[in-house]
């Protein structure tokens, strides 16, 4: 994996094969161009299908190389699987990771590009001192951008794979905002994938790239870092909610306000 010429306004970062997947026979051509992905999905099996288990994301050996400090990794995987969970909460009982399930869900980390906390660090500077005279802020820095690629896999009772995908992304200029951290735009993404990832099992189909659909109640109760709607979504902690807002605007690391709590079982 390797970011782009400096001229750039945002990362790149290739989709991986790593054999992380049971099979990747099955994946169709890669779409997107800021989020890339290749996705297969059974999708009369997802759609009959009532109760998920969740097994915690890992790190493949080359990404986890790349990231000197466990709880960095933690921090993106524990964001990886919170979003998951709480996002299929919407259509499937979620249940403990190791109770029986129709579904399965596993997922790694297989590429990531580490954030340049220098970078950021002066990015995030001149975006908090040009919010004093400007009406917006000014772009970060289109350099020391971090990336994250991921792949996942859902199989059913038989172990029998029923929804893959492959997916990569790196952070661009414009959306992405500096913190100071290592893994800070890494854990961004890692929601974003948890997204994409959730919509492939609950619509049955890879999602068009501009969904405006609106959140349910619970997932907007879960991101204020409420109560999730199965205990089981407990076990990746709770979202850092307003404070993690407040923390992301001033380019502060993840963990000052989420302890990925839930990694402490693995």
């Amino acid at each position: 994996m390797r970011p782009r010429p400096l001229a750039t306004s945002c990362a790149s970062v290739d989709l991986t094969e790593s054999g992380a997947l049971s099979s990747y026979d099955n994946l169709g051509r890669t779409t997107g161009q800021m989020a890339k992905s290749r996705s297969y999905v059974d999708k009369p099996a997802v759609t009959a299908a009532r109760t998920v288990r969740i097994l915690p994301a890992s790190f493949s050996a080359s990404a986890a190389g790349r990231i000197g400090k466990a709880q960095d990794r933690d921090l993106v995987s524990n964001a990886l699987d919170r979003a998951i969970c709480v996002a299929l909460s919407d259509r499937y009982v979620i249940v403990a990771a190791d109770q029986p399930a129709d579904l399965t869900v596993r997922n790694v980390i297989t590429g990531i590009i580490a954030t340049n906390k220098a970078a950021a660090g002066v990015s995030t500077a001149v975006s908090l001192g040009s919010s004093f005279v400007l009406p917006v802020s000014v772009p970060r820095l289109p350099f020391g951008l971090g990336g994250l690629a991921v792949e996942g896999e859902v199989t059913g009772r038989e172990d029998t794979q029923l929804a893959a995908m492959v997916w990569a992304k790196g952070a661009n200029a414009i959306t992405n905002k500096p913190r100071l951290s290592e893994v800070g735009d890494a854990y961004a993404l890692a929601a974003a994938y948890g997204d994409s990832f959730s919509k492939l099992l609950i619509k049955g189909q890879m999602p068009a790239a501009m969904d405006l659909s609106l959140p349910s109640g619970q997932r907007i109760n879960a991101f204020f870092g409420g109560k999730p709607k199965y205990a089981a979504c407990d076990s990746f902690g709770r979202a850092p909610g307003v404070p993690g807002m407040v923390a992301g605007m001033v380019g502060a690391p993840p963990e000052w306000t989420d302890s990925a709590r839930g990694q402490a079982r693995r």
